[in-house]
């Protein structure tokens, strides 16, 4: 399993403003870039958003379909990445004080990264996940509009 946690300056309806704006998306979220709506009201259950995705000098498609949301709790969705396959990202916000604790919990669903889903992927995903908890943790301290 890979489970990763961070703590937020923030109070949770910061963080969800953040977690709501679909353009933002690639820039907390490590590997993608130019995040935009595809289908649906972001982040509402079935709603979907594409994104560029690098893999060394290939350039791809990704896409990420919400699959549920229990405001201001929860957030889980399916990151498809084409031949790569597709895997479950939970993000669990919790409030911690005036803080905001977030949990995310990754793993492959279907495709090449669930055929070779192993202690080794988990671990690389686990040095992803560090990353990009702490881009989200500086979007959303910085902002000025939570």
């Amino acid at each position: 399993m890979a489970a990763r946690h961070h703590l937020i300056d923030r109070p949770p309806s910061a963080v969800w403003t953040v977690l709501e704006n679909e353009q933002l998306y690639g820039k907390w979220v490590v590997g993608t870039s130019g995040s935009r709506r595809e289908q649906g009201d972001w982040p509402e259950v079935g709603s979907s958003i594409t994104y560029r995705v690098a893999l060394g000098p290939k350039e791809f498609t990704g896409r990420t379909v919400v699959r549920l949301v229990d405001k201001p709790r929860a957030l889980e969705l399916e990151a498809e990445a084409g031949p790569l396959g597709s895997a479950r990202i939970a993000l669990d916000i919790r409030p911690w004080g005036d803080r905001t604790l977030v949990i995310v919990d990754e793993h492959p669903l279907r495709g090449l990264g669930g055929t070779l889903h192993n202690v080794l992927l988990d671990s690389v995903i686990q040095i992803r996940h560090r990353t990009m908890l702490a881009r989200l943790a500086r979007l959303v301290e910085h902002r000025t509009d939570s």
